[in-house]
């Protein structure tokens, strides 16, 4: 399965700089969330469509959407940033607000197919969004370690 490690960083060559690293973003170093199967930009942009009340050819064409930063060229993981829009809609979202997201948001296709449930959503959606407060409070921004 494909490993997502979503991450803060203050900037796009801080967050590239990553791939220096074996295995992904040090927790020593950056704030860090592993999932599994959440892939930064198909899944993230339904995420992103749901929660802002958009429709996902909106919430993929917004700016840093699944934006590959690396080289394309890469063998095995690439960073991939997470939309501004995205990241304060996690940061901004009540409990509530996930729990209700996280219903429509583990129908996917995508989500169906890793075994998501939508109390796993939850869970997963809990772990965004406190990333996304922490990330807003040190003035950073959200990205993705994308390991095949």
């Amino acid at each position: 399965m494909v490993m997502c490690n979503y991450f803060s960083a203050p900037d796009d060559g801080t967050a590239v700089g990553v791939l220096e690293q074996p295995g992904g973003p040090d927790t020593a170093n950056f704030d860090v969330v592993s999932l599994k199967g959440i892939d930064p930009v198909v899944v993230m942009a339904q995420l992103e469509a749901i929660l802002t009340d958009s429709t996902y050819d909106e919430a993929i064409q917004r700016p840093r959407s699944g934006q590959l930063l690396s080289s394309p060229d890469a063998e095995s993981a690439f960073i991939v940033s997470v939309s501004d829009t995205l990241q304060e809609a996690l940061a901004s979202a009540s409990p509530g607000a996930l729990v209700e997201t996280a219903g429509p948001w583990s129908a996917s296709d995508e989500l169906q197919a890793s075994g998501i449930t939508s109390e796993t959503a939850v869970q997963v959606l809990v772990l965004l969004s406190g990333l996304a407060s922490r990330a807003r409070l040190a003035d950073r921004r959200m990205y993705c370690w994308w390991a095949l």
